[in-house]
């Protein structure tokens, strides 16, 4: 990846002067929802007040709102940071040129198509011209709008380089960032997250953030929010600990550039259009920070699944629910259900779900899904497990014992709302337009004779016990 230079300190005070990469031991916080604080320089942050007539080392406050002031205490997110200049000091936003035209945000029959075929997609290739995060960035389906703050998007994106004198802001919504290929090196005003295949980042709505790609090339998913922040789920029955746990969730800490960054560019997603300003120095120059409102990264290994120990497959609502866009993941597990059809059975559901497959394989699926692909499920769709998939699981028969899936990484995107899809992506030369045939060969074993009866002798009685039942 290439270097940038800067004065940068980290929390023990330390200068150095150019930035060419991550420590090995990244420092982080743990917890979700937390109220979180932190100082790259000890007593940057103010005490007993959160805006000072003058703050430590001359620092401004500055305040970032992930929900409204009202909000009840509960659910109302912010954080305040210390930073040696304010955000606002930047040029007028305008339209970023060249226009970026595969980003969406309002859907709608303008520039989206409604079509509840089972849609699939093979992994895309990385580009072969200079191309980040940003312009790599593409959607594919969703609902609602961010104008109304009410909806989701799902993206993709494909990279060969690392974001250059530019930092990334969405206007629009928070990002829950899964890399299938190639660790990302995200910095974001709270400091820096190192995410790889395998684990995922939020990037919070509002949160301006680099991705640096120290591995090159990179391939991945995104998920947006339009209008509400991602949340662990009750765990209701299950009780007070099982699935994704609040200790495992890792906030960065304190970490600033100082220096000058002539001609350095904020691109803010704005209703799904780019704009650029100019501002003459790093946004990552908050020295210290407090608040609930973070960016944070999970390990997807850390998850603890629930599942059935006796008989049926249970409803993937144990580790969900029904919500604007569900995070689910199928991680290496046992099956242990006995006398079960142990994949997961097919199924017509209200909600919709988009599928990607980070490595490995999925139980469902015995070709075509491919890690990097994906596949889209809408609501009322019939979808299920392919007709080999089937056949090898009936085949073992019910003597089948415990067996691990190992080696995967699966994940879904889960919505409520109906999605409406890109035409680029209906058109994709990616897109896999025989998907359908994996289905066609599923075959009838129906037959009467296993319950000792042939349709036609069955029929022949009904008849007679209802002459019988007419003449007494």
């Amino acid at each position: 990846m290439e270097k940038r230079a800067a004065v940068v300190r980290d929390g023990d005070g330390l200068v150095m002067v150019v930035v060419g990469g991550f420590p090995d031991d990244m420092d982080y916080q743990s917890g979700f929802g937390n109220h979180f604080s932190s100082e790259a320089i000890a007593g940057a942050l103010p005490r007993g007040q959160n805006s000072p007539l003058i703050c430590p080392f001359g620092l401004y406050a500055e305040q970032i709102s992930g929900t409204s002031f009202t909000s009840p205490r509960k659910l109302n997110q912010r954080s305040w940071l210390y930073r040696i200049k304010p955000s606002v000091t930047h040029e007028p936003f305008r339209p970023r040129s060249p226009t970026h035209k595969k980003l969406v945000s309002e859907f709608d029959r303008s520039n989206t198509v409604a079509n509840p075929t089972q849609l699939r997609w093979k992994p895309v290739d990385i580009p072969t011209s200079p191309t980040d995060f940003i312009d790599g960035l593409y959607t594919i389906c969703g609902a609602g709008s961010s104008f109304l703050r009410h909806g989701y998007a799902i993206h993709m994106y494909t990279a060969n380089k690392s974001m250059d004198n530019c930092a990334f802001c969405d206007a629009d919504g928070d990002f829950l960032v899964v890399p299938q290929q190639g660790r990302l090196w995200i910095t974001t005003e709270c400091g820096r997250l190192e995410v790889s295949p395998g684990e995922i980042a939020v990037l919070p709505q509002g949160f301006r953030f680099v991705v640096d790609l120290p591995d090159g090339p990179s391939r991945g998913y995104v998920a947006e929010v339009f209008g509400t922040h991602f949340q662990l789920p009750d765990l209701g029955p299950i009780g007070a600990n099982g699935l994704a746990a609040s200790r495992d969730f890792l906030v960065p800490t304190a970490w600033f550039e100082e220096g000058p960054r002539p001609g350095f560019t904020i691109v803010q997603k704005f209703g799904g259009e780019l704009f650029n300003a100019q501002q003459d120095f790093s946004p990552f120059n908050v020295v210290a920070w407090h608040g609930n409102y973070v960016p944070y990264k999970y390990d997807l290994s850390k998850f603890c699944p629930y599942n059935t120990v006796l008989v049926d497959h249970g409803d993937p609502s144990i580790n969900t629910g029904v919500a604007l866009l569900d995070f689910v993941i199928f991680p290496p597990r046992w099956l242990v259900a006995e006398h079960t059809f142990r994949p997961p059975y097919y199924h017509r559901n209200c909600m919709s779900e988009f599928m990607g497959l980070i490595y490995g394989g999925y139980e469902a699926k015995a070709d075509g899904f491919l890690p990097g692909g994906a596949s889209l499920h809408s609501c009322m769709t019939p979808h299920g497990p392919d007709t080999k998939t089937y056949e090898a699981t009936i085949a073992r028969g019910n003597e089948a014992g415990p067996q691990k899936i190992t080696d995967t990484m699966a994940f879904m995107f889960e919505s409520c709302l109906m999605p409406r899809t890109c035409p680029w992506a209906l058109d994709s030369p990616f897109r896999d337009r025989d998907y359908y045939q994996c289905w066609i060969g599923l075959k009838s074993h129906f037959s009467c004779e296993k319950t000792n009866c042939k349709s036609t002798d069955l029929q022949n009685e009904l008849k007679e016990n209802e002459c019988q039942s007419h003449h007494g």
